[in-house]
């Protein structure tokens, strides 16, 4: 059985009997809260700032793998993209939005790469949120090599024309142990930069909670070590939702490139 197919085996089983179920309200927890610093972007998601402002609302495709699908939540109600189509709903209540889950269970950069057309752009998104990286720190797998390919995925989604968003390694028990964690995230900022995408800051914002906050591993992941639990999740797009709309209310700037042609008429 493929990683994938054992993932999916897991999912079934955790979410057995709540597919049913009405959404449940994530789990009683510490207040939820990261520094400023660690939540705004440093490059423009100028297309979601544009569809918001003008009113035509928003969609978003969630790419990723497990902790995109929601394992460790007590229901896809639960998962992350669930929780930040309610936030983006309660910020934008006379708009149309939607975020529309690709996450699978146990795959890697390579696999989502393989599935960009057909279950990412075939979606038509104004916004892609890519959380990577995780599995290629489990698995121990070169940094470099993960890099090529979320160069790789990246370029595919910019010639698109749909903003970007990466979502880094979660920091967790499971993650935090293996000797690549750091420098995968490290890569990533560096990939990102270099392409002008943004990043949401998931292994410093929950570092933080663990380190600065005190906050146990326990209220923010499940048994595994691994995955994250309700609260986790929904803090999570909680957090996500507060960068995406202070980001989409910045103005844009405005190009250089035209005032200087007027500066030489």
């Amino acid at each position: 059985m493929t990683r994938a197919g054992l993932f999916s085996t897991m999912a079934v089983a955790v979410f057995a009997g709540l597919f049913g179920a009405s959404p449940v309200c994530a789990e009683a927890g510490p207040a939820c809260s990261a520094p400023d610093a660690l939540m705004r972007f440093d490059q423009a998601i100028s297309h979601t700032a544009a569809r918001i402002s003008e009113g035509r609302g928003l969609k978003v495709v969630a790419l990723g793998s497990s902790s995109t699908f929601g394992i460790g939540a007590t229901s896809p109600a639960n998962s992350y993209p669930s929780r930040l189509e309610a936030a983006l709903r309660e910020q934008y209540p006379d708009m149309h939005i939607e975020v529309i889950n690709r996450g699978v269970g146990g795959e890697d950069a390579r696999e989502e790469l393989a599935r960009l057309d057909g279950s990412v752009l075939a979606e038509r998104p104004d916004l892609v949120l890519w959380q990577v990286g995780t599995n290629a720190i489990v698995d121990e797998e070169g940094v470099s090599e993960e890099g090529t390919l979320v160069r790789k995925g990246l370029a595919r989604l910019k010639a698109a024309g749909v903003d970007v968003i990466l979502i880094d390694p979660q920091y967790s028990p499971s993650v935090i142990r293996r000797p690549h964690a750091g420098a995968m995230v490290r890569m990533l900022k560096t990939v990102a930069q270099a392409a002008n995408v943004a990043v949401f800051r998931r292994f410093a914002i929950m570092s933080h909670w663990r380190t600065v906050e005190h906050v146990p591993f326990e209220r923010f992941t499940v048994k595994d070590g691994l995955h994250m639990n309700d609260w986790g999740y929904q803090c999570i797009a909680k957090l996500l939702a507060t960068s995406i709309v202070a980001a989409a209310s910045r103005p844009v700037p405005v190009a250089a490139g035209p005032l200087v042609r007027q500066a030489r008429l």
